[in-house]
């Protein structure tokens, strides 16, 4: 699995991150069970902060994409469908599609219930 990030680039670098695992959950790239890169390992071929790379791999498990277990790293959760990490992609881009023409939280949620029926 690649992961890249562009400091050039308006996302910060941690979602940079998480959303380059995200795409390989969602291409089928890292099915459960694939072990993620180190934190440590990442954070220096990447030349960002250690701490960068944990803040990626924590959205990653808020959303229930990945395991984080202390001393034995990060790993895809089993059973995780493919479809969600593409759906929580198309999210995240939904919301800042959103934030750039000025929309409030209220407003998009009213329209994802109207696109939903």
């Amino acid at each position: 699995m690649l992961i890249r990030v562009d400091p050039a680039r308006p996302e910060p670098l941690a979602d940079q991150i998480a959303a380059c695992v995200r795409r390989a959950i969602a291409d089928g790239d890292a099915p459960g069970g694939t072990r993620l890169p180190g934190a440590r390992e990442l954070a220096a071929s990447l030349d960002v902060s250690i701490h960068t790379v944990l803040a990626g791999y924590q959205r990653l498990r808020d959303e229930g994409l990945i395991e984080l277990r202390r001393g034995r790293g990060a790993t895809v959760c089993a059973g995780t469908p493919d479809g969600r990490a593409a759906v929580i992609e198309l999210a995240r881009q939904l919301v800042d599609a959103a934030r750039r023409i000025d929309l409030d939280e209220n407003e998009l949620l009213e329209l994802v219930r109207v696109a939903a029926r």
